[in-house]
């Protein structure tokens, strides 16, 4: 039996680690976009392995978010234009059928072009939110939520966000692709997503961050709506304020309110993968006030005072 396999193409690992590292991709998050193992893939940067079949270097340009061309030797990509120079003249037949093959190629493309241009921009078939509490204290775990949302079905969908650098991440719902805690960034790979994704990751900041620190949280999302490729920044709130209060407690009075502990409540329920310290939230509520110990960094319950004329 006559088996097929894809044509091999010779690579230059050099251009590939430097792409990488500028795009800051690790190894890991390559591997598995392309299906290798990591010790193929700094096989491919060491030019251990000059050649790779042409599906894996078209997976390979895809994890990089390159063209092809660009991580292929000079000297692959002049042979394949020297083959086409070299070739036979072709008859006078085959030049009307190439003429005529050519006209029906343009007319293909303006038909495209006013199909297209017609046809809804694909950045409005995505959309996303980013939904980042206003308060929380140094130390204390706070919960970033994303929606991305799609008009249509995708196949894929790379989610990026960039948070300060010596702030940790924690938990993510579901698991990161890659997660660089040193620099601030997090990347989710998510195949065949639902037309409405939910992502929840759990950020703690440092113990000695100073109070009315404001930190910016930013990220973007990629993905290929009708085979165009383009990114998405998430709108939504993305400042978040140090200060010694629950991140809860989303108007700031210290007291986490019946309407406040009912919006936690739907935040836990949707998301079973998560720890909200939920019974630590309960009992605050319950108290009707609570304290930041500046000391332990941690919340105490607190019931507030009544006033002596009220009494």
């Amino acid at each position: 039996m006559k088996t097929f396999s894809s044509p091999s193409v010779s690579i230059d690992g050099e251009v590939i680690r430097r792409v990488r590292e500028e795009g800051k991709l690790t190894q890991l998050y390559v591997a598995k976009v392309v299906g290798v193992t990591t010790d193929t893939v700094s096989r491919w940067e060491n030019n251990r392995y000059p050649t790779m079949r042409r599906d894996n270097a078209l997976k390979l340009a895809e994890a990089l978010e390159v063209d092809l061309a660009l991580i292929l030797k000079k000297d692959e990509i002049l042979s394949n234009e020297q083959t086409t120079e070299n070739l036979p003249p072709v008859t006078k037949n085959k030049r009307y059928r190439n003429l005529f093959a050519g006209l029906l190629f343009i007319l293909l493309i303006v038909v495209l072009f006013f199909y297209f241009r017609s046809s809804p921009n694909p950045q409005n078939l995505l959309s996303g939110h980013r939904h980042v509490p206003n308060f929380t204290a140094p130390g204390a775990r706070v919960p970033i939520q994303l929606e991305i949302s799609s008009e249509k079905k995708l196949k894929g969908l790379i989610v990026r966000e960039e948070f300060p650098p010596g702030w940790n991440l924690v938990e993510a719902d579901p698991p990161p692709a890659s997660l660089d805690n040193l620099n601030g960034s997090v990347r989710w790979m998510i195949r065949d997503p639902a037309q409405l994704k939910k992502i929840v990751y759990i950020l703690q900041p440092p113990v000695d961050i100073p109070f009315d620190t404001q930190v910016t949280l930013k990220g973007e999302v990629v993905a290929n709506p009708d085979g165009q490729r383009f990114s998405l920044p998430v709108p939504g709130s993305s400042v978040l304020k140090i200060a010694p209060l629950h991140w809860a407690d989303m108007n700031g009075n210290s007291i986490i309110d019946d309407l406040e502990i009912l919006e936690v409540s739907d935040m836990v329920d949707a998301s079973e993968q998560i720890h909200y310290d939920w019974d630590l939230i309960e009992e605050l509520w319950d108290a009707g006030g609570y304290h930041f110990d500046e000391k332990e960094r941690i919340f105490t319950p607190l019931k507030p005072t009544v006033p002596s004329s009220v009494k």
